[in-house]
């Protein structure tokens, strides 16, 4: 892959994420899949399988992500997103394990979604330590969070 077509291709995902972003879903797969054919990205692949999942196709949604992960290993959106699918599939035993290896990938923004997804698996299994545990690694990411800030409420109240 050239730099010309790499910029290109990016170019075209970033259309696309606008396009999904508003709420076009399909100008956004169409805009991944110019954008792929242009050149194979993770991110194309990643946000393609996102729009997917939009439309309800988990199972093709998990794909894009592999493909994903085929490109790229070092890009983590795609081991978190799978992560989320798991868990959207239920009972998504298999969640954690994504989201650990999203926390390890080097190349990651939001940097701070696995904690949170992986705060959330626990926290609707009861795992009160661990959810906090990990909501508070998210924090140490991205301090202030009103979500995860919401999330330890959540939880203070409950064992309360």
């Amino acid at each position: 892959m050239t730099d010309d077509s790499r910029q290109r291709a990016l170019a075209l995902w970033e259309e696309g994420s606008h396009a999904l972003l508003s709420g076009d879903v399909d100008e956004a797969i169409s805009l991944f899949t110019t954008s792929l054919e242009v050149a194979e990205t993770a991110e194309g692949y990643t946000f393609r399988g996102w729009a997917y999942s939009f439309q309800g196709r988990i199972e093709e949604a998990i794909e894009e992500c592999r493909r994903a992960i085929a490109v790229d290993s070092d890009y983590g959106n795609p081991y978190n997103d799978i992560g989320c699918y798991l868990v959207q599939l239920g009972p998504g035993e298999e969640a954690p394990e994504w989201f650990e290896k999203a926390k390890r990938a080097q190349r990651y923004e939001p940097r701070h979604f696995p904690w949170v997804n992986l705060g959330r698996w626990h926290m609707l299994r009861g795992n009160v330590a661990e959810a906090i545990t990990e909501f508070h690694g998210a924090l140490e990411l991205n301090p202030g969070d009103p979500v995860v800030l919401a999330f330890l409420e959540k939880l203070r109240l409950a064992v309360n």
